[in-house]
């Protein structure tokens, strides 16, 4: 099986890497990246960089090389009381969170705007849950956002509009859909570590290697075989 991981930055692309072996570089179109060979297949990954434009746009070129699983992965904001720093999100349920309209009232979603276009995407395989359950990861809706959560307030305002998401990050919502287009995609994941808990922007309270050590171990175990 051929492996497309898509991160937003280099140092998480190296994450993704650092428990499986000799990597070496390659290069698909503009897009420098690292491969390594795993039990689940040669893994390809790539820093496309940072929001769901370069997400969408890199998951769409890359694909155009033919690669049976994606995987979105990286690590991210956790919301307070649903995960802890250091857990880690397989997501089932990637939501654009800011793609809509503020009004006095709060913000409408898309479809609250009477915009049939999904802000919405579930995914998923059971397979992939049951791999994972190994590496003791939480599964739930995983926010896409433009802009990072830096203020107490709008972590309220997002935990109340998402009672079930447990993180956010930058990416996720782009690299399923552009995958969803993709007929060769059997297998779509999108995998975050959690580094900090979202809020007023305190960088003292983050832990990226210790998310940066949870991201590894988790794409370990993702590919610790060959999927079916």
């Amino acid at each position: 099986m051929s492996v497309l991981v898509i991160c937003a930055v280099e140092a998480e692309r190296d994450a993704v890497l650092r428990n499986l072996g000799p990597v070496r570089d390659i290069s698909v179109g503009a897009y420098p990246g690292l491969a390594a060979d795993t039990p689940a297949g040669e893994l390809h990954a790539f820093g496309v960089g940072v929001g769901p434009v370069a997400a969408a746009v890199g998951t769409a070129t890359l694909l155009a090389a033919g690669y049976e699983m994606v995987v979105s992965a990286g690590i991210a904001g956790g919301f307070r009381g649903r995960v802890d720093v250091g857990d880690v999100v397989l997501a089932n349920l990637a939501t654009y969170a800011d793609l809509g309209v503020r009004v006095d009232g709060g913000f409408l979603s898309l479809r609250e705007m009477g915009i049939s276009q999904d802000s919405s995407l579930a995914f998923g395989d059971q397979r992939l849950v049951d791999r994972m359950s190994a590496a003791r990861v939480l599964v739930g809706e995983v926010l896409t956002l433009s802009a990072m959560t830096g203020t107490e307030a709008d972590a309220d305002e997002l935990a109340v509009r998402y009672p079930r998401a447990l993180a956010e990050a930058m990416e996720g919502f782009a690299v399923v859909a552009a995958a969803r287009f993709h007929h060769d995609v059997r297998y779509v994941a999108e995998i975050r570590a959690i580094s900090n808990i979202i809020g007023r922007r305190d960088l003292s309270t983050w832990n990226i290697p210790l998310a940066f050590s949870a991201l590894a171990n988790a794409m370990s175990t993702l590919l610790s075989e060959p999927l079916p």
